[in-house]
């Protein structure tokens, strides 16, 4: 498992966060202490900010954690968010408005060939599970809590060969398919999954008809963590996990070729990268 590169130093009794290498944005120090993240399609930021200060993002205010120790927000930015973006900061009588370009992604194509035809393409008498499985996935996805637990770095929940990329253009036995907002990795069965990051289970579910094996984490304000083709789950909804919990194992549940584990990461609608949340190599042992 390996640790965001940017470190968090203290700061005020909190972590201070600081200007990761892929954050080539200077933010303003009278409203933000620091920041960490990538401003990039796909990429999470989060922000440390001065006491009194209030942020929007596209003119939407954005929900912030004040504690004894200080004030934390964090904004996302989808697969294919537009590429300006415009934060204004406010503080008393003061405010500032900056515009932000993120960086265009560019995605890789992916064909899977050789699946059952109906793990392409359900048929009739699974809709109604599907749709049972999406109303679960939207319900869980609605709890937000008033925590900064998103402000930790984030590790990788498992090791192993990365097999799958976010963003990647997929291609299900030759047919188009939605992209892949997750990145996957493989590991052997029964591999051990953690938590990368603090936070409550709002989704702990056996057998989804697409996913498995299923588990959604909430880390505060809308960022949720989502991990998929679980073997067992080691966790129920309403548990608080710390970081490094084990909450699973990896299996080959749901439409899955083979063992690996499909992570994925939301801020409210956004769809995250999780490469750019746990930045770092990720060790294949």
């Amino acid at each position: 498992m390996l640790r965001i590169a940017a470190h968090l130093g203290a700061f005020f009794g909190f972590l201070l966060l600081s200007l990761s290498p892929a954050a080539a944005v200077d933010l303003p120090r009278q409203y933000v202490f620091g920041h960490t993240g990538a401003f990039k399609q796909g990429g999470m930021i989060v922000m440390a900010l001065t006491q009194g200060t209030s942020v929007r993002l596209n003119g939407a205010r954005l929900e912030q954690v004040v504690t004894k120790s200080g004030a934390h927000t964090v904004i996302g930015f989808g697969r294919d968010a537009p590429l300006t973006q415009k934060l204004t900061f406010t503080k008393g009588q003061n405010s500032e408005t900056i515009s932000v370009k993120l960086e265009k992604r560019q995605y890789n194509v992916q064909r899977i060939d050789g699946l059952p035809p109906k793990m392409v393409t359900p048929s009739e008498e699974d809709l109604p599970r599907i749709i049972a499985g999406s109303k679960l996935k939207k319900a869980a996805r609605a709890v937000r809590r008033k925590s900064d637990d998103f402000a930790q770095d984030f590790i990788w929940p498992v090791s192993g060969r990365i097999s799958g990329v976010y963003g990647s253009q997929r291609f299900y036995n030759g047919e188009p398919r939605r992209p892949h907002y997750g990145i996957d990795i493989a590991a052997p069965r029964g591999t051990k999954v953690v938590a990368p990051a603090p936070g409550q289970v709002t989704l702990a579910e056996p057998n989804m008809y697409f996913e498995g094996g299923l588990i959604f984490i909430e880390h505060g304000l809308g960022v949720t963590s989502a991990y998929m083709h679980l073997d067992t789950l080691a966790v129920k909804v309403g548990d608080r996990v710390k970081q490094g919990d084990v909450i699973a194992t990896v299996g080959s549940t749901g439409r899955s070729t083979g063992p690996h584990l499909d992570w994925r990461m939301f801020w409210n609608k956004a769809r995250l990268d999780p490469a750019l949340v746990a930045q770092g190599a990720l060790s294949d042992k």
